[in-house]
């Protein structure tokens, strides 16, 4: 064993320079231990990593691991089996849903009747400002990590300890049971996607979901990242659903209606051959995770409405090559395109000012990952 990395035993935060002989031997990254004990101790866990990436089931048997032989999958993608449930320290603060035993977030609930789109003042708009930035950070720790042979669990431990290291909940950890720290969708899964233990492919497109919760406010965003070398037509659908985004960002400042938002990006997608999920929505945030405004993505949709300074909410564009249907695995979370094509998707959590807006999640060097990675696919 050699090299250096955080220990991946569940709730081990020691710097590890031991590394898994067996996943060096099968190019798999990661997989570093502190010490042999905990080494040993994560084994049976851990070892189910090389069954799949030898191509056997997790019990290491020849064949796929599915939790539902009678579920017709739309696309290529399978399910993994999972990594270990991550905890937070309970000096961190966190929203009412994390220790609930169904996820059940009450206050969101209660505020659903009103359909109020709440005016933030100056002490709540630093609050937002603070998650946003810390809620950024973490993507792009994740970022650093989205690689051929990295599996999405890897890329789920990143996130929870870069959330833990900034004193941050990561907001998606049992919201309705939602069992990670962020969700990792790659080719055909729309949003939702559950990071697991299947290692990223040469040539997948993996979408990063981030989601941060620091004294008392979230920051939500997303990006999609090219997995090694990525083939033209998903480069194309990358960059188209980015330029959505951009679009709709442009058009953000007072006195416009939020239902001009979906116009605006499936005009530009539609251009381009490509089609505007309708089953998922950007939203307000604030306090709470996901409340009003709702905000489509499509054309000629009955958002309600108008924009207001002081107002915070998501945009995310969910752009696919194919149609624009989807369908659930039996998950209950895993949105798939209904014919299997490529999804890409991007989101920034936006602040209405006086003249505009203002993008709290943005990255500092102005542009999104994919952008440096297709510079270098095409230099």
């Amino acid at each position: 064993m050699a090299g250096i990395g955080m220990c991946e035993t569940p709730g081990c935060k020691s710097i590890a320079q031991l590394q898994c002989p067996t996943c060096r031997k099968l190019g798999i990254q990661g997989s570093f231990f502190c010490t042999q004990e905990c080494f040993k101790g994560s084994w049976k866990t851990h070892k189910i990593i090389h069954s799949l990436a030898k191509g056997e089931g997790a019990d290491g048997a020849k064949g796929e691991f599915n939790p539902w032989p009678s579920y017709g999958f739309t696309g290529t993608l399978r399910p993994f089996p999972p990594g270990p449930k991550r905890t937070v320290p309970p000096h961190i603060e966190r929203p009412d849903y994390a220790d609930h035993p169904t996820g059940f977030p009450a206050s969101e609930h209660a505020a659903k009747g009103s359909g109020q789109i709440k005016v933030l003042d100056d002490e709540e708009i630093e609050g937002m400002k603070v998650s946003c930035r810390l809620g950024r950070e973490v993507l792009d720790e994740a970022a650093r990590v989205c690689d051929v042979g990295v599996t999405t669990e890897e890329i789920d431990r990143v996130v929870h300890e870069a959330c833990v290291e900034r004193e941050c909940y990561p907001s998606p950890l049992n919201y309705h049971n939602f069992p990670n720290s962020c969700c990792t969708s790659v080719n055909e899964v729309i949003c939702h996607g559950i990071p697991d233990l299947r290692p990223l492919q040469d040539g997948d497109l993996c979408n990063v979901d981030v989601t941060v919760y620091h004294r008392g406010f979230h920051g939500d965003l997303n990006e999609t990242f090219f997995v090694g070398n990525v083939p033209e037509s998903s480069q194309r659908l990358v960059q188209v659903t980015y330029e959505c985004l951009s679009k709709a960002i442009a058009i953000v400042k007072p006195g416009e209606k939020y239902r001009e938002i979906g116009n605006v990006i499936q005009k530009h997608a539609q251009a381009a051959g490509f089609s505007v999920v309708r089953s998922y929505c950007g939203h307000g945030i604030h306090r709470l995770f996901h409340t009003a405004p709702n905000v489509p993505h499509y054309a000629k949709n009955k958002a309600v409405g108008v924009m207001k300074a002081g107002h915070c909410f998501t945009i995310e564009p969910m752009i696919n090559e194919g149609g624009w249907r989807d369908e659930q695995w039996p998950d209950h979370w895993t949105a798939v395109t209904a014919d299997g094509s490529r999804s890409a998707q991007f989101e920034q959590t936006l602040l209405v000012t006086e003249t505009g807006c203002e993008i709290l999640t943005k990255r500092a060097a102005g542009r999104p990952h994919f952008m440096d990675q297709m510079e270098k696919l095409n230099s």
